[in-house]
């Protein structure tokens, strides 16, 4: 058979009239062959039970097209430490004795404020009036020293004060260098050139501090070596946080 329905199938009813009309039609025209009918019922049983699809449509709202576009939103700037104390104190985690660091330092948070040169510059003071103060009392020592019995102790004491006298000029001669910092007409490679001074003058006075304590180990444990020792000992830790602040200054023009 050649007929073919070429209809919508909704709605439902038109379909099964139509389909309907063609079976009379093909009885009309007497159409002989037994399948013909079979097809037909076939094709209307399937169209009685046919579900009719429906699609799903999701309503979106634009705007106009004449409306303004939405502001970006800012990202967000960094944190920073505008606090001088918070500054001190997050500064100070550059060193090896940072709860030190703070306490000796926070005292000047007024006139440091956020200023990261003018941190070291304090932190060297600071060791130097340190420093100036141990080689002050090994030099009171070396004079009693020299009238008692310990040969050696008394010339590990010597020893130790010339060294001490060393850190004392070598971190004296840092502050100036901190001091002339920045001068007017100095570049960049001008500060570079001076924070190295200052960094290799640190680091001699914390080696010349360790020399003192170093001179002290074939002397008989007592009083006298103890007492230095502990004492130099202390004043290195002051000398360590000040290079480190240098250290952490000079690295920000690398």
């Amino acid at each position: 058979p050649t007929h073919r329905i070429k209809q919508s199938l909704f709605p439902r009813k038109n379909t099964i009239m139509l389909s309907l009309s063609k079976i009379q039609k093909a009885n009309s025209m007497k159409f002989h062959q037994p399948y013909f009918h079979i097809s037909l019922l076939l094709s209307v049983s399937l169209l009685l039970h046919q579900t009719p699809t429906t699609t799903a449509y999701t309503t979106i709202t634009l705007p106009p097209t004449n409306a303004p576009a939405a502001a970006p939103v800012p990202a967000p700037a960094p944190a920073t430490a505008t606090n001088p104390i918070d500054f001190i104190r997050s500064s100070c985690n550059v060193t090896l004795y940072p709860d030190l660091c703070y306490t000796s330092l926070s005292r000047y948070a007024n006139a440091v404020q956020t200023d990261h040169a003018h941190l070291a510059r304090v932190a060297i003071g600071v060791s130097l009036t340190k420093a100036s103060g141990m080689a002050t009392y090994v030099s009171n020592l070396t004079r009693e020293a020299e009238y008692g019995s310990d040969h050696r102790a008394a010339a590990s004491i010597h020893d130790c004060f010339s060294t001490l006298e060393d850190a004392v000029d070598q971190i004296r001669g840092s502050l100036k260098q901190m001091r002339q910092l920045g001068s007017a007409g100095s570049g960049n490679e001008t500060v570079r050139f001076q924070l190295s001074n200052v960094q290799t003058w640190m680091s001699a006075a914390l080696t010349n501090e360790d020399t003192c304590t170093d001179g002290f180990q074939d002397v008989a444990e007592g009083p006298i070596k103890s007492n230095v020792c502990n004492r130099v000992a202390e004043v290195k830790k002051f000398t360590s946080n000040a290079l480190a602040l240098v250290n952490s200054y000079a690295a920000s023009f690398n």
